[in-house]
C-alpha cells in the first residue's frame, strides 16, 4: 500500500523522466543534424522538430550551414607536408660516399677525379681467407689497411705500375665504380689485377678475363697524397 504523501513525489519523478526524454532526444537530433551537414549541406529536416532555441546557427552567407567556431588562441597551425615530388635531402652518409659530384664528375675522398687512361690487364680475383692469402691470410692487407676498407672493394696491383692508392676501375666489379689499389701479391705482376672478394667461392666464379681497365687520377692538380699504414 503507498502513502498518499508520497504521490506528489511520484508525479515529480515521472515529470523529470519525461523532461530527461525530450533533452536526449534533442540532444540525438541535434548531433543527427550536425552530421549530415558534414555530409550534405542541405539542412537536415530534423532541424524542423527542434525548437529554435537549440537549432544550431546558421554561417553568414551559407543557408543552411553549421557556423564555425573562431580558431583558439595560442595554438599555432600545423605546418603544410613537403610536396611529394619536391626534392629530398639525401641521408648524410649517403651523402659522403657519393661518386657524382655538383657537375656530374666523379669524387674520391672529397676530391674530383678524372680518367686518366685505359690499360689492357688480365684480371684475376681472390678471398681475404687462407685460401688465397696463405699464412698472411690476417685481414689486413700490404699497404696496412684493413680489409674492409671501402667495403671490401679494392684490387691488388703491381705497385711499380699502379702504386698504392691509385684508383682503378674494372667492368664487372662494384658496378664499374672507381676503387683504390691497396694490397699486392707475389703473382701479381706487370699488366694485371686481382680483385678482392669477400669469399673464396666468389672469387673463383669471377675467374680469369682480359678487359680494359681506366685508370683513374685526381683532378685538383695535387698529389695522390697516400700514406700507407705500418703493421
Amino acid at each position: 500500500m503507498v502513502s498518499h504523501a508520497l504521490a506528489p513525489r511520484a508525479r515529480i519523478a515521472r515529470r523529470r523522466k519525461v523532461l530527461f526524454g525530450m533533452v536526449a532526444l534533442f540532444g540525438l537530433a541535434a548531433i543527427a543534424s550536425a552530421a549530415s551537414l558534414l555530409v550534405n549541406p542541405e539542412p537536415s529536416p530534423l532541424l524542423a522538430v527542434l525548437p529554435a532555441a537549440i537549432q544550431p546557427p546558421a554561417a553568414v552567407g551559407v543557408p543552411g550551414s553549421v557556423a564555425l567556431a573562431p580558431p583558439l588562441r595560442g595554438l599555432r597551425p600545423t605546418p603544410a607536408s613537403p610536396p611529394v615530388n619536391g626534392p629530398t635531402p639525401l641521408p648524410a652518409a649517403v651523402a659522403h660516399t657519393a661518386t657524382t659530384g655538383p657537375d656530374h664528375g666523379r669524387w674520391h675522398d672529397g676530391r674530383p677525379i678524372r680518367p686518366s687512361r685505359t690499360m689492357r690487364m688480365l684480371v684475376t680475383a681472390y678471398s681475404p681467407d687462407a685460401r688465397s692469402c696463405g699464412l698472411s691470410a690476417d685481414g689486413i692487407t700490404a699497404s696496412g689497411f684493413s680489409v674492409w676498407t671501402n667495403g671490401m672493394k679494392m684490387v691488388a696491383a703491381d705497385t711499380r705500375l699502379l702504386p698504392f692508392g691509385t684508383l682503378v676501375s674494372v667492368p664487372g666489379y662494384d658496378a664499374a665504380a672507381p676503387v683504390p689499389v691497396l694490397d699486392r701479391g707475389g703473382k701479381i705482376k706487370g699488366r694485371r689485377l686481382d680483385l678482392l672478394f669477400p669469399t673464396h667461392e666468389a672469387a673463383r666464379r669471377w675467374g680469369k678475363r682480359w678487359l680494359d681497365v681506366t685508370i683513374w687520377e685526381y683532378a685538383d692538380g695535387q698529389s695522390l697524397k697516400f700514406v700507407e699504414r705500418h703493421r
